[in-house]
């Protein structure tokens, strides 16, 4: 046989370069035992890079990348009609070497390119076949290098070493399986995209990015000095940095920060984790917030801090566009995003599904988040209805990984430990969480500091069974001068946001990131002014998004909803109290967690005469919330549960099961979002050039901020009209002049029951 091959690739000249298999092979091992090593299993992940490939020598597979036609670079992946499968043959390997520990193997090898498996009715069966056997049996015909196959014979596989054992095995799967297939991907790219690897790392280190932080925080502190002795509220915020800066010496694990809403938490937790990683030699600083508003707010703010240093240290990542793994290209497989840079801004969906994906494009990660600092901004929109499945995952992070959990929030979940007389009700929760906000000269703990940063009052509905009509509260708002009012729902904004007068602003999820952006830039300069400002929004201005209104309405929502309204409310202390007014909407929440947060809230707030954001009705709240729900409510825990004789657990199936958007039938779809002014050509030019040169990395991440989520069965309605098109797997574009609008966004009908309606 000539000389194997992994790849090729096509100069511009037109001819073939190719890319030896064994050097491929040894590459990936590499680097795979190098990421690896972090976590204590280099030796695992050698050789599984070492034979993820192997049944590329199969004489079969060389003919085919060979054939006539003009070499295929794509050739190598999986899954398509026509193609030469090849990563059988080293899991059926590792599973006759190593019997039950081969298993591990088996599943990084067999999922490379279509992604882990479930063991029962899936890996098991696909190894057992005699096409298997056949593929084993032609590569190893084929004479691969003695060196590659001896490999095995000095791997002296250790389960007892397992990071958790019994408990932590199916995260440990997913890290190995992230570190071979990030290092198959880059060793890939290395041959295939030689330009664009060599500009992948590079990154600031931690020291520099922390003397870069110091020095930002320094002249803030004297611009903030020249305008004269600090306010109380500015006050406060120093002594939340200093504290959170003091407390980074301590040990590595769980840690909260609780902090009443405008107390700085997005600037000291950046302290804590800056000085936290350097004392503590952590890689990488990650934060998983829950709303896109809040991540580009919070990018925007770590950019400036950040100016002038190169690469640009701050990767946000909130794209759902990944290629589907049934269509992945190589192009669309080397622009996924591997969170390689030193500061991470994501998505709670991008960190807690990626957690426990089986696709390798969102595997490829998970390794960059070992020895790292991980800051789960407003901690308490962690989803009920993963909640065990998810404090289980932090567990092992924390206690095995070298990952430091920052809990940020103004209201804590009350997410200890707890025993019911229903043991289905229990919560295996996290203990020993230290509290960063426990002394001071301004502040001795928690409970003072909401004191001193008391700036609203909240008056709570007069009679809890009747609700508002939208026409009498839109005559309240009018005579209310700036004012904000939140609802539960983008159609109960809609529906306000027609019976307000003209000039009234409107913010939900159906407008993409640059237009909430713009929005909020436009809200902010007329508050500076002094004009009368008046916004409907949904929820997703609550949590982190720095407005600061004089009055705020809020819908009946769970009590940490209310209080971050109430957040947006005389942020900055300007008057001496803000007002915050409940009030029951006209349609109460369908069933289910919103209906079960107003109701936790009725509870806790019935009859309440005192401050109704006093600090200890949270934990109430949380657990009279938590326990109407069920916190493993799709069963994870049990397709992750590992069979003692059989190695067997269930990845794809959780993976399938684990989805924080239920209705995901969802689907992304770039708008065409021109600014308030209709001049802005910036998405029209990302679009050309994604037609041009397909999706590069930094492409898709500019697309990002002219993207909406939105159910799939709208999109495949749209695209029978022709209004949508999908121009990358996975990946819609609006075509059509209509559709979007500068006032709501995208324009949907959600109407229960009728066909989805793209408006004009």
């Amino acid at each position: 046989m000539t000389n194997p091959i992994a790849h090729v690739r096509q100069t511009e000249t037109g001819a073939f370069v190719t890319h030896d298999l064994s050097d491929h092979l040894f590459g990936t091992a590499a680097l795979a035992r190098q990421f690896a090593e972090t976590f204590g299993s280099g030796d695992w992940a050698y050789l599984a890079g070492l034979w993820h490939d192997l049944g590329k020598y199969r004489e079969r597979f060389q003919r085919y990348i060979r054939k006539s036609s003009g070499y295929d670079s794509d050739a190598h992946i999986e899954g398509k009609p026509g193609r030469a499968p090849h990563s059988t043959a080293g899991a059926l390997l590792a599973c006759d070497r190593f019997d039950k520990a081969g298993r591990v193997l088996a599943y990084l090898i067999a999922g490379h390119h279509a992604g882990l498996h479930d063991w029962h009715g899936g890996l098991d069966s696909r190894l057992d076949g005699e096409n298997a056997r056949r593929e084993l049996q032609e590569a190893l015909s084929a004479g691969p290098p003695a060196e590659i196959l001896a490999a095995g014979d000095t791997f002296r596989p250790d389960l007892r070493r397992v990071p958790g054992l019994k408990e932590g095995f199916a995260l440990w799967i997913r890290m190995l399986f992230s570190c071979l297939v990030d290092a198959d991907f880059l060793d890939t790219e290395e041959f295939m995209e030689e330009d664009k690897a060599k500009r992948r790392g590079g990154y600031p280190e931690i020291p520099e990015l922390l003397a870069c932080f110091d020095r930002y925080m320094k002249d803030m502190a004297e611009r903030l000095a020249e305008k004269g002795p600090l306010t109380p509220v500015n006050r406060l915020r120093t002594d939340t940095l200093r504290q959170c800066r003091e407390r980074a010496g301590e040990p590595p694990g769980l840690f909260s920060l609780t902090v009443p809403t405008g107390g700085g938490k997005t600037l000291s937790s950046m302290a804590f984790a800056l000085e936290h990683a350097k004392r503590h030699g952590k890689r990488r600083i990650i934060y998983a917030i829950p709303y896109t508003s809040i991540i580009e707010q919070t990018s925007d703010v770590f950019r400036r801090v950040f100016e002038g240093l190169a690469p640009d240290p701050v990767v946000e990542h909130h794209s759902n566009a990944d290629a589907d793994a049934s269509e992945e290209t190589l192009k669309s497989r080397l622009a996924c995003e591997n969170w390689d840079a030193p500061i991470i801004v994501t998505t709670n969906v991008q960190f807690y599904e990626s957690l426990f994906t089986a696709k390798t494009s969102r595997c490829r990660k998970l390794h960059n988040i070992v020895n790292s600092v991980v800051v789960l901004d407003e901690a308490h929109l962690l989803p009920p209805e993963f909640l065990q499945p998810i404090l289980d995952v932090l567990k092992l992070l924390a206690h095995h990984y070298g990952v430091s959990i920052v809990l940020s929030s103004a209201t804590q979940p009350a997410l200890s430990t707890r025993e019911y007389f229903d043991p289905s009700q229990n919560l295996d929760g996290l203990d020993n969480v230290r509290e960063l906000m426990e002394g001071g000269p301004f502040v001795r703990n928690p409970d003072e500091l909401y004191r001193a940063l008391k700036r609203v009052e909240v008056r709570l509905p007069e009679d809890w069974n009747t609700p508002m009509t939208w026409e009498s509260l839109t005559g309240e708002l009018q005579q209310r001068g700036s004012v904000l009012c939140i609802v539960n729902r983008r159609k109960d904004a809609r529906e306000l946001f027609k019976l307000m007068p003209k000039g009234t602003l409107h913010l939900s999820a159906l407008m993409c990131g640059a237009h909430r952006s713009d929005v909020i830039r436009l809200i902010k300069k007329r508050l500076e002014a002094g004009e009368i400002v008046r916004v409907v929004s949904t929820q997703l201005v609550e949590a982190g998004v720095d407005l600061d209104f004089p009055v705020v309405y809020r819908a009946l929502a769970g009590l940490d909803s209310i209080a971050q309204a109430a957040g947006r409310c005389n942020r900055e202390g300007k008057l001496e109290k803000g007002e915050v007014v409940v009030f029951i909407p006209p349609k109460a929440s369908p069933p289910g967690l919103l209906r079960k947060a107003e109701d936790a809230s009725r509870t806790v707030l019935y009859g309440k005469i005192a401050d109704p954001l006093e600090r200890t009705l949270f934990d109430r709240y949380f657990v009279q919330f938590y326990h109407a729900c069920q916190l493993d409510q799709h069963g994870i825990r049990d397709q992750l549960k590992v069979g003692d004789n059989s190695l067997a657990v269930n990845f794809r199936t959780a993976a399938e099961k684990f989805r924080l958007i239920q209705d995901q039938d969802s689907a992304t779809i770039v708008v065409r979002y021109r600014g308030l002014d209709q001049s802005d050509n910036t998405v029209n030019a990302l679009l050309g050039k994604l037609r041009k040169d397909g999706p590069e990395r930094w492409l898709m991440r500019k697309l990002q901020r002219y993207t909406v989520s939105v159910p799939r069965r709208y999109v495949e309605r749209w695209l029978r009209l022709g209004d949508v098109q999908e121009w990358q797997p996975g990946l819609f574009v609006q075509v059509s002049d209509v559709g979007y609008s500068n006032d709501l966004g995208l324009l949907l009908e959600e109407d229960d029951g009728e066909p989805p309606v793209l408006c004009v």
